[in-house]
């Protein structure tokens, strides 16, 4: 009985671990669009470092935090072979103003290949 009891037990917290293995995107893996009003302050200078072996350099911008510009310093990014960096901008859309997140890029034409149609075009500029 009691090695009855001890295989129910298992095999019940095995069923129960293993749904914790299934992860599915979540909400922080969204990239928000953030719209304003208010334009950025224009960038600040900041000195880029010597190159780094497989690493590409993230510019510092401005993020929309807490009602309020704050500028995030430039980072080092792990390369990725294949794909360009984009850098995060902000664009002017009708009157307001929007950001858009740094990303990477396969074919280099600046849109994000989920939204691209023809991703990897030769034809495209």
């Amino acid at each position: 009985m009691k090695r009855l009891a001890a295989l129910a037990f298992s095999v019940a917290a095995t069923s129960l671990f293993s749904v914790g293995a299934l992860t599915l995107p979540t909400a922080a893996q969204a990239q928000p669009v953030v719209m304003i009003q208010v334009p950025p302050p224009p960038p600040r200078y900041e000195r880029v470092p010597p190159p780094r072996r497989g690493y590409v350099w993230a510019p510092g911008h401005y993020e929309w935090r807490g009602g309020r510009h704050v500028w995030t310093n430039g980072v080092w990014v792990r390369a990725r072979p294949g794909y360009a960096y984009r850098a995060p901008e902000w664009r002017q859309e009708g009157g307001r103003w929007a950001y858009s997140a740094g990303r990477w890029d396969r074919d280099g034409d600046g849109v994000p290949n989920r939204y691209d149609r023809r991703p990897n075009n030769p034809n495209r500029n």
